[in-house]
């Protein structure tokens, strides 16, 4: 019954409104730039309310889930490869690009289910979105050093060289964790109190809603995507949210035991694993592996990945957290 009620939050309902008013062939669109604004003002506001808390915060105890999350994203990344080397008719660069993207974490997801937790009063460690670099630039580092070494071995007679800071340094100044990281660094560093209280905050929540419901549009959207491409993209991008999430769920109760990491922390670590990337990931893939067919990892994140993510996912580890703390 709890599952069900999960359903009813105003977070899934523009989700799934979204994707009604597609379905119904509505020509309702939002202008790109408005939807990247409102993802800055997201991301600044997450980051400058995490980069707050860490300033009084025990570094003692995020260093264990700060090293978690690397591990959840490299880990993720290595899962897919080896599950997409298996499937028939895949592209190996493809395979790469969808486990980069799956390990990578979805700044609209996270919103969504801190928005979640909240109206469910369920308290968490303020600093625990401070973790999202952490997963999120080692899996799309790990995926596209991987995809390049693969296709420079393909080519005969050249030498494997890859330009790893070169990539590090294009994720870091990717527009999402470029606005998320210089939150960070503006709460952690200066006292944005009164124009976090009076700006970012009240805004946050009217913003989320319209971002779920671009997300909902462009998820149905782009269903018809993954016609084109083999029906193992579906199904991986189904079942590794849960999967992922239950990975994150398993080290974040160790983290509990080790060194009292809250409930509220684990659901969101686990969310944030069963995530994948939205914002920061498709660009980076993009360049980073330009060999590899968008329709093929974008749709399977976008059409079905985030939407279980979203909808199943976040009920799924409020409810087990519940039953497990």
């Amino acid at each position: 019954m709890r599952l069900l009620t999960q359903f009813q939050s105003p977070t899934l309902g523009f989700l799934i409104g979204g994707m009604l008013l597609a379905a119904m062939g509505s020509k309702l669109a939002i202008p790109d730039a408005i939807y990247k604004f409102i993802v800055f003002v997201l991301l600044m506001k997450i980051g400058i309310k995490g980069g707050m808390e860490i300033r009084d915060a025990n570094l003692a105890e995020m260093l264990l889930p700060a090293f978690f999350a690397m591990v959840i994203g490299v880990v993720i990344v290595l899962i897919g490869i080896f599950v997409f080397s298996l499937l028939p008719s895949i592209k190996k660069e493809d395979g790469y690009a969808t486990a980069g993207l799956f390990g990578a974490v979805s700044a609209s997801t996270f919103a969504a289910v801190m928005v979640v937790m909240e109206e469910e009063s369920i308290p968490y460690e303020a600093w625990v979105p401070a973790l999202y670099p952490f997963m999120d630039i080692p899996a799309l580092v790990l995926a596209i050093v991987l995809a390049n070494i693969y296709l420079k071995k393909q080519k005969e007679g050249n030498e494997t060289k890859v330009d790893v800071w070169g990539i590090v340094k294009d994720s870091l100044q990717g527009s999402a964790l470029s606005a998320l990281l210089l939150g960070l660094a503006l709460g952690l560093l200066t006292m944005p109190d009164r124009v976090f209280d009076s700006f970012y905050e009240p805004l946050f929540r009217g913003f989320l809603s319209i971002l779920m419901l671009i997300m909902g549009m462009e998820a149905y959207s782009r269903i018809n995507e993954l016609r084109r491409v083999a029906h193992w993209y579906a199904v991986y991008a189904f079942f590794s949210p849960i999967a992922h999430g239950l990975l994150a769920f398993g080290l974040g109760y160790i983290a509990h035991h080790t060194v009292g990491f809250s409930p509220g922390g684990v659901i969101l670590l686990s969310v944030m694993a069963a995530s994948s990337s939205d914002i920061s990931g498709p660009p980076t893939l993009r360049s980073g592996i330009p060999s590899a067919n968008p329709s093929a990892y974008i749709g399977a994140s976008t059409s079905v990945g985030t939407p279980v993510a979203i909808a199943i996912c976040i009920p799924l580890f409020i409810v087990l957290a519940q039953a497990v703390f």
